[in-house]
């Protein structure tokens, strides 16, 4: 079975290891007629272009950063950051593999068996946050009033901007994408017309404390998808360096080896091969890694010049409380 694992060891630049995984895994699916592994393959291939031919980007960049303007305007007093990432190599493969583990085995504790190869390749197909921005908002306590909960006003103006985010981006080429019904919002404050595009985990967060909103566009312009997540800097915090990042760790590993504990192997190679890769990664000591550009001293001091590790940066904006105003008599 070929693994990412098995790149990352040359010394190689980010876009010769994709190129060689990319090139081996196809090899080995055909040979195998292996249609998961074929459709792995094509998304390493959207990886791959998104890193080589990225002109689209300054197009797409400059229309989100329209509606940073515009909150600039109408939310004057809040801070946010606006950011952007094209998704990490060692990221998306996570994701990837996680996504066919956790759908062959709900799939099997409900029904016993195990999905068509077509049902999985669809589930596969929602695959579509390769490009992500993300909103963070906070509202300074000096802008709260006499018997204001910080928390509960930061939510309102969060769902503020999540009800004025979809029509503001179709007006410049974006599509939002129908969640579905996954994570169906249970809040007031979202607007029915917008609340079937969106991905509630504030209303619905999981099972580490992870809280977000999440919306999918198509850039008609670019012909491609692009996820918008929008955030309290609270929220934030528990994802990027609270429990939903760190301290979970050894209850998600314990989680993945339930899973394959529940089912049985060798009666399903494609979640036998997703869950060894992704267990692969999972224990991946990233300071031994021999990556152009890359170094780690460990697992915590990384310094990714690639975007092996944390993604491609390619949006950053800041806006500051303008509070200075509430001082003027």
């Amino acid at each position: 079975m070929v693994t990412l694992n098995d790149y990352l060891y040359s010394g190689d630049t980010i876009f010769k290891i994709i190129q060689n995984y990319r090139t081996d895994l196809r090899k080995e699916a055909k040979r195998t007629h292996n249609e998961i592994d074929l459709v792995h393959s094509n998304c390493l291939l959207q990886v791959q272009e998104m890193l080589e031919h990225n002109d689209f980007l300054t197009s797409q960049s400059q229309k989100i950063r329209e509606f940073y303007k515009y909150m600039a305007k109408e939310f004057p007093f809040l801070a946010f950051t606006f950011r952007g990432r094209i998704k990490s190599l060692i990221r998306t493969e996570e994701k990837f593999n996680g996504y066919i583990v956790e759908y062959i085995y709900n799939y099997y504790e409900e029904h016993g068996t195990y999905p068509a190869v077509a049902d999985l390749k669809e589930k596969l197909s929602c695959f579509r946050d390769i490009i992500a921005y993300r909103i963070v908002i906070a509202l300074p306590k000096c802008h709260l009033k006499p018997g204001q909960n910080l928390e509960e006003e930061e939510m309102k103006y969060l769902y503020q901007i999540a009800n004025a985010l979809p029509g503001f981006l179709e007006e410049r080429g974006f599509t939002a994408e129908p969640a579905k019904g996954v994570r169906e919002s249970k809040s007031d404050l979202l607007d029915g017309e917008v609340k079937p595009y969106y991905r509630d985990f504030i209303t619905n967060p999981t099972m580490y404390g992870y809280q977000s909103l999440h919306i999918t566009f198509y850039d008609n312009t670019s012909r491609s998808y692009m996820e918008v997540q929008l955030r309290t800097k609270k929220m934030d915090d528990i994802a990027e360096i609270g429990p939903a990042n760190h301290l979970g760790y050894e209850k998600r590993q314990e989680h993945e080896r339930a899973r394959r504990d529940a089912v049985p192997k060798g009666e399903c190679i494609y979640f036998d091969e997703a869950y060894e890769r992704g267990m692969k990664l999972f224990n991946l000591d990233l300071k031994d890694l021999d990556v152009n550009m890359f170094a780690a001293m460990n697992n915590s001091l990384i310094n990714d010049g690639c975007g092996l590790y944390r993604g491609r940066l390619i949006l950053p904006y800041e806006h500051l409380s303008r509070f200075q105003n509430d001082l003027i008599d």
